[in-house]
């Protein structure tokens, strides 16, 4: 199994700082040559299932996120797992609970003839599906351009200063904000994706460091035009970039999602508070019975166990079903599955 030593890790934090850097800042940044650190990042993408992603804001693509929850018989559970991965309205597919309940995030379009299709129409005639509950995402406090931190504790403040301030100038994905929050801060109106913005997401959305000259042939455009497209669409929060890679390189043997009833006069203040814990990676607000889901990576089964009797008991968290993750079909874009 690859074992990532210090360079490995520096990598994956400087591309998480802002995931198009070149390789000669990232090289100097981590007192490497520029070569060492291509072939580093060629290795991670084979052996480790490296991925840089873009993706849209769902405010900026119009669509809105759920959180499915899907009982299936353990027999077909993995193959609608694997059908669900496959789509492309879909991303974050997990098998959870004894691989009887699979997990995903399906994005919606709120209006036409194909609005919530898959919802309606697509799943309930699935064959093997026993039950099903959908969860409106409401608001992301940790996750999405917020990264794990498990990811970023490599480099110092001052290197990541340098790598913000020496790379394309725009909005990156560690702008330590949500994109709901970004929004908020924000008194600029909400920017909607063109059909030329969506193309350039399509050709970024597997590999988010093709070059200008690559992102130019797959849109029939220049490379000066699509370099100052992808400025724009940073600078307005548009999109944000993700970095991939299989958790137990990074310590994590046992993940969980954990789903808990707050009471509404409290969810802020205990999202909030969770969003700070360095065990989550994800802390989202929904709609359901469970009004507040968050995603735990923890370096093994004593550790989750300390955290979800230490420091996740708080008083306002009325109940919590802790169901743990047994496999991952697809992290954001990226498919886990052959």
């Amino acid at each position: 199994m690859l074992v990532l030593d210090d360079l490995d890790r520096g990598l994956i934090h400087a591309l998480q700082v802002d995931a198009r850097a070149p390789f000669t800042l990232v090289a100097d940044i981590l007192g490497s040559s520029t070569q060492t650190v291509v072939r580093r990042y060629r290795r991670l993408s084979a052996q480790a299932g490296l991925r840089v992603v873009a993706l849209p804001t769902p405010s900026s693509s119009g669509t809105h996120q759920w959180f499915v929850r899907l009982t299936a018989a353990t027999r077909t559970a993995h193959d609608i797992a694997a059908a669900l991965a496959r789509r492309p309205d879909t991303s974050w597919v997990r098998l959870t609970s004894g691989g009887t309940e699979i997990v995903a995030i399906i994005h919606t379009t709120p209006t036409g003839p194909d609005a919530h299709a898959l919802l309606l129409r697509d799943i309930p005639r699935t064959a093997g599906i026993t039950a099903v509950s959908a969860h409106y995402l409401l608001h992301t406090y940790l996750g999405g351009p917020t990264a794990w931190r498990g990811r970023v504790e490599t480099l110092d403040a001052a290197q990541q200063a340098r790598l913000r301030a020496e790379s394309v100038t725009g909005t990156g994905p560690s702008t330590g904000m949500t994109t709901t929050m970004a929004e908020a801060a924000s008194d600029e109106p909400v920017y909607l994706l063109t059909d030329a913005d969506r193309l350039l997401l399509d050709a970024l959305r597997d590999d988010a460091r093709l070059s200008y000259a690559e992102l130019a042939a797959a849109t029939g455009s220049t490379a000066s035009t699509v370099s100052r497209r992808l400025a724009e669409l940073r600078a307005r929060g548009a999109l944000f970039f993700d970095v991939d890679i299989e958790p137990s390189l990074l310590g994590v043997t046992v993940s969980a999602l954990l789903w808990m009833q707050v009471a509404p006069s409290h969810l802020d203040a205990v999202a909030t508070e969770l969003a700070g814990h360095h065990e989550l990676a994800v802390v989202a607000a929904t709609t359901g019975p469970t009004n507040l889901v968050a995603h735990a990576l923890c370096r093994d089964a004593e550790e989750l166990h300390h955290y979800l009797t230490r420091k996740v008991a708080l008083d306002a968290i009325a109940r919590i079903e802790t169901a743990p993750v047994l496999r991952t079909y697809k992290a954001a874009a990226t498919l886990r599955i052959g």
